[in-house]
């Protein structure tokens, strides 16, 4: 899976959201710096090429719906953040949010307990 620009990723979550979309709907999600339509345009198009996203054409227009789920991307972003980042360790990732108190001693039990379940399913 190719990375995305920040400006892909936001907009694969309206497409993710609307689950398909005209360029113009996809333009009308955007609250913040809206793109030129055009360049709107090029960047679903780039996502398209990348495999994120595929078309239904309606004569000259294109209604665009994402390929790739949010849970694959996630899988993916993370995966990739916690090697990049935690030295491929999930403990270091944990103790990271820990040290910044990003996470509770409760919140890491009930994480325990959903664990121990897998493991007992497994």
């Amino acid at each position: 899976m190719q990375k995305l620009t920040n400006k892909e990723e936001e907009i694969m979550h309206i497409l993710w959201k609307l689950k398909k979309a005209f360029v113009k709907e996809v333009m009308a999600e955007i609250t913040e710096e809206q793109p030129h339509y055009n360049t709107l345009s090029t960047i679903i198009r780039n996502l398209e090429e990348k495999g994120y996203v595929s078309h239904n054409a309606f004569g000259n227009t294109h209604q665009y719906f994402p390929i790739v789920s949010i849970e694959e991307y996630r899988k993916g972003f993370m995966t990739n953040a916690i090697d990049n980042y935690f030295n491929s360790s999930y403990k270091n990732m944990v103790s990271f949010f820990a040290k910044e108190e990003k996470i509770t001693a409760s919140e890491l039990r009930e994480i325990l307990v959903m664990i121990e379940n897998q493991t007992e399913k497994n």
